[in-house]
């Protein structure tokens, strides 16, 4: 299934699309404002809060949000697409040439495929190897990245939804018994558990009110800003970039630290460039100016306000805004708890988004994924995931319990991705677009002195939480690198006792096979070898179907493949054809469908009298040298013994379907 991108979208389509992109691109930064200020003042720090650290720390965000945000990402960073898509796997698909995931199939040109530059002395030979190490170590850098994306998703979710809850201890005393203190993080774990119960059923019916439910938090909170300013307006020198110098000289050593939690404000970025291909570049660049980034800054703003008056507010400066009596808050925590869920939900689905193109691209094994949605395409569910997920929230909740701790862990996983980003985009912007070397370095080293700012700040949290979300990421990477390199080991153990097409197909006795009726689909890896069933049919069967077709499935290195694109097929002598079906990393893979797109006169797919023939094998680790160490080998076994069959990962009958086993030894 493929999707149409929003290109160029004007007027009320323009205004609907911006709407929408609210609640699901701003979600997560537009909730920062919950718990960034009251960290960069928390204890933690000891930061004395005077009216020149208040007006230092707000210039630090003011700064931060309008480089980080509006120019790096969404003026620079967000050029960088495939068909409309963004995020870190698609700027990791853009570095390296793109690459089928089958060996010897067709492939759509890249930039990347000009023979390499060789360098004074050097041979083509050593060029290739130079390129290839060169387009590994961008690769890991791009999987690491993503792999960070998952310990942001696990993270966001439980501080996001803990912050808002804690506003109910700012309107009552009756939390703060300590016979009480697990209420808090049980009425989390409770909505956590809620939101995660209700992922399968899909976001069709929640995203009509995602947009208009955002849209009303920024006017909230944009409107507890104007009420502080008003009281307290010398505030709005906080734009002055002199104030921000002023509090690193005031401050040292001790004020860089600080910017661990300043960039609390600016950790939905990513999101930004993730979700570009669910509602494109206008609309997503249109909502941030004309609402998120104002909204934002008069919060900020007036949450500084407040703290230059009152001291003592930097507790929970975001609830202590709230003028009136103490009942006031209460309407303030239901709209911030939803505001969280929703930021939520958007990190949830990112985390589903990123695992399919991770599978498709042949880093992860086969899932069940589910779409729930017959009209929003980016509307997924993944089960293994969502309670993963889950799981790993309500464990971040128990094992930190407020909002403070648990910053400690949050900014590691998303500032190295931005780092990580920066370095991409570089490669990107030289190779890919030509721009000029010294501009290009100019800019690209402005952002990457910023990121390494911030990426030195976060990682003194290691010790106190930080550690959690790069050990996730390690995790992940090691389960997404040894599946890589396993599905090569055992595709070249398959090739050792390949036939080739060519040869089977002018041997004689094939050709004097009892033949019966029907179309027989023989799937294989490699499309000029033999698929190994349909071997195994020709020496247990003595016999074939009327038509046989030998298919092999393959994904490239961009997100969708359109229909006119998506098969190819080839026909031989005695009812033989060879069939390629394309996809893209985005793409659903479904078999069924796409041959349904074949228009080779003679040749049909009626569902009732195709049979699909599929190999499976069984991995078996041994002691014989593989290229892996013995314990990948043990993990890439069980992965590929667990993962999901290939009948229902593209979309097979399962009563149409004959497998043939084998036991594979790595």
């Amino acid at each position: 299934m493929s999707h149409p991108s929003p290109s160029r979208p004007t007027g009320s389509y323009l205004a609907a699309l911006s709407l929408a992109a609210l609640g699901v691109v701003y979600g997560d930064i537009g909730t920062s404002p919950l718990y960034s200020v009251k960290e960069v003042f928390s204890e933690h720090y000891g930061l004395v809060p005077s009216p020149e650290n208040v007006l230092g720390v707000l210039s630090l965000i003011f700064w931060s949000l309008i480089i980080v945000i509006s120019v790096k990402y969404l003026v620079f960073v967000m050029r960088a697409d495939l068909k409309g898509e963004g995020g870190i796997m698609v700027l990791t698909a853009l570095v390296t040439p793109s690459r089928a995931h089958v060996a010897g199939a067709p492939r759509v040109p890249s930039a990347g495929d000009a023979a390499p530059q060789t360098a004074p002395g050097e041979t083509r030979e050593h060029a290739a190897e130079r390129v290839g190490r060169r387009r590994t170590i961008l690769i890991a850098l791009g999987l690491f990245g993503a792999a960070l994306l998952y310990g942001d998703g696990i993270i966001t979710p439980a501080i996001s939804v803990l912050s808002a809850i804690e506003g109910l201890s700012v309107a009552t005393d009756f939390f703060e018994a300590p016979e009480r203190g697990f209420l808090i993080p049980l009425i989390t774990i409770a909505i956590l558990v809620a939101l995660f119960a209700v992922q399968s059923r899909g976001t069709a019916g929640l995203g009509k009110v995602f947009g208009p439910l955002t849209l009303a938090w920024f006017l909230m909170i944009a409107g507890l800003g104007v009420y502080q300013i008003a009281l307290q307006p010398g505030v709005l020198a906080g734009a002055n970039p002199w104030h921000g110098v002023q509090f690193f000289v005031n401050n040292g050593w001790h004020g860089y630290l600080i910017l661990g939690s300043v960039f609390l404000v600016v950790t939905g970025g990513e999101a930004l460039y993730a979700d570009m291909g669910h509602f494109g570049l206008k609309p997503i660049r249109l909502a941030w100016f004309v609402v998120v980034l104002p909204a934002l800054m008069i919060n900020y703003f007036g949450q500084g306000a407040l703290i230059m008056r009152d001291p003592t507010a930097t507790e929970n400066p975001f609830f202590r805004m709230v003028p009136g009596p103490d009942w006031a808050i209460y309407p303030v925590v239901v709209m911030a708890t939803a505001a969280t869920c929703i930021a939520s939900q958007a990190v949830i689905s990112g985390a589903f988004s990123l695992t399919r193109q991770a599978v498709q691209l042949g880093y992860l094994p086969r899932l069940a994924i589910r779409q729930t949605s017959n009209r929003e395409y980016g509307q997924i569910y993944i089960p293994a995931i969502n309670w993963l997920l889950l799981a790993a929230c309500i464990g971040l909740v128990l094992a930190f319990r407020t909002s403070t701790n648990l910053a400690a862990a949050y900014g590691v996983a998303v500032t190295t991705t931005m780092f990580v980003t920066t370095l991409l985009f570089y490669v990107v912007a030289r190779q890919r677009w030509n721009w000029p070397l010294w501009p290009t370095l100019l800019l690209c080293s402005v952002f990457m002195i910023i990121d390494v700012a911030f990426l030195g700040a976060n990682f003194v949290k290691i010790p106190d939480g930080g550690w959690f979300p790069l050990a996730v990421a390690a995790l992940i990477f090691v389960l997404m690198t040894t599946w890589k390199r396993g599905r090569e080991i055992l595709g070249e153990r398959l090739q050792l006792g390949a036939l080739p097409l060519t040869a089977f197909l002018a041997d004689d006795g094939v050709a004097r096979l009892a033949r019966v009726p029907g179309t027989a689909v023989f799937m294989g890896g490699n499309p000029d070898s033999t698929p190994v069933a349909l071997l195994h049919t020709v020496k247990h069967m003595k016999s074939l179907h009327e038509t046989v077709v030998m298919l092999t499935v393959r994904t490239e290195e961009i997100p969708r493949v359109e229909a006119a694109d998506r098969i190819r097929i080839e026909k031989f002598d005695h009812g033989f054809y060879r069939a390629i079906v394309t996809f893209g990393f985005t793409d659903d893979p479904d078999v069924p469908a796409a041959l349904a797109l074949a228009d080779e006169p003679g040749l049909s797919f009626a569902p009732m009298h195709t049979t699909y023939v599929l190999g499976r094998e069984r991995v078996i680790s041994t002691h014989v040298g593989s290229g892996m160490a013995r314990w990948r080998e043990r993990i890439f076994g069980i992965m590929s013994n667990n993962a999901r069959s290939a009948t229902a990962f593209f979309n097979i009958p399962a009563n149409r379907v004959v497998e043939m086993g084998a036991q594979i030894e790595i």
